[in-house]
């Protein structure tokens, strides 16, 4: 079975030329950003495996995307940013056992993510 561990969206997504969303201001792209991560924060029935299968990426993602903008903490500091509390603390509280189905439609969604 696939681990929470081992979900991945590593991909680098091509940039469009003159892509509005790179004219946004800083701010409120952050503002944004933060907005979504609450949401999740507050959507714990969105399972990281079903973002995964839906959307190819999940609560961890952002969190190494954060790492990747120069987020000086380490993996595990990242991911409580994100989650609102510690990876562990999370699981423990909200994550279900993934379905072979689950699984295999994250599967298939991230070889969407391929460049």
């Amino acid at each position: 079975m696939t681990g929470e561990n081992d979900l991945s969206c590593d991909s680098d997504l091509p940039t469009a030329p003159n892509d509005a969303l790179d004219a946004l201001p800083d701010a409120v792209a952050a503002a944004a950003f933060r907005r979504l991560v609450r949401h999740l924060r507050h959507r714990h029935d969105a399972q990281n495996i079903d973002l995964m299968g839906l959307a190819g990426f999940c609560r961890n993602c952002l969190a190494d995307w954060i790492r990747d903008a120069g987020y000086d903490g380490d993996r595990d500091a990242a991911r409580a940013v994100i989650h609102g509390m510690a990876m562990d603390e999370w699981k423990a509280r909200y994550q279900t056992a993934a379905t072979p189905e689950q699984i295999e439609r994250m599967e298939q969604s991230l070889k969407k993510n391929a460049v």
